[in-house]
């Protein structure tokens, strides 16, 4: 275990901060102090002493940018602005590796071609989202409860979905990121047939599993059909 990992998850252990870290999660671009303080219901300067004390533990990056969008003389100085940062943190106890495991597994299908145990992989993917999209179903009988406990699944699972105004869902983490970033050729399909499944075992037919490949965030969204 990463002393500095878990030092940094500590932080969020405190409501403010983490109410404040959250908030930056879901804003998805960089917030100043004021703007986070009012999110938090505190003052700028306490807003300041936690969104730096999470900086400084690599949660957050920090920035400067004129936040009043004028340029020019008497525009202001740049405010500093804080964003979520890239960096992933670990924290595991006892301590495990199942990411060492999870690698050499992919790396075993990966050296049998597209041709050959991908697929199984896929198969595998597929009966295990159609196994949760199952339970869905089981236990909400309408379709807006449906979606709702299909949101909730997902999110649940760290895919951070957000619902968009043209009705598509992304999903705005990758739960594979550091095996897909070695086998995003295996890893991909593998995501996206679990999605598949699970919408399919929900049988929510107005919802469609679509690829992506611009990142940020995860390979596959939901589009309305």
């Amino acid at each position: 275990m990463d002393a500095a990992d878990l030092m940094a998850v500590a932080l969020l252990a405190e409501p403010t901060r983490q109410r404040l870290y959250l908030y930056l999660r879901e804003r998805g671009e960089p917030v100043g102090r004021e703007q986070a303080a009012r999110h938090a219901g505190i003052k700028p300067r306490l807003a300041a002493f936690h969104l730096d004390r999470m900086a400084d533990a690599g949660l957050l990056d920090v920035g400067y940018r004129r936040l009043s969008g004028r340029v020019g003389p008497g525009a202001g100085r740049p405010a500093k602005v804080y964003s979520v940062s890239p960096r992933s943190f670990s924290v595991e106890v006892p301590q495990t590796r199942y990411g060492l495991a999870a690698s050499m597994m992919a790396t075993a299908l990966s050296a049998d071609g597209p041709g050959g145990d991908g697929k199984s992989l896929q198969d595998v993917a597929t009966a295990a989202g159609e196994r949760l999209g199952g339970e869905i179903r089981r236990q909400a009988r309408t379709k807006g409860a449906l979606l709702e406990a299909v949101q909730h699944k997902l999110s649940q699972l760290g895919y951070e979905p957000r619902l968009g105004e043209s009705g598509e869902w992304t999903m705005r983490n990758c739960i594979f990121a550091e095996l897909s970033a070695s086998h995003r050729e295996l890893v991909c399909p593998m995501n996206a047939a679990f999605v598949t499944g699970l919408v399919d075992g929900a049988r929510l037919k107005s919802l469609r599993v679509e690829r992506r490949t611009a990142p940020p965030g995860c390979c596959v969204r939901l589009a309305s059909q």
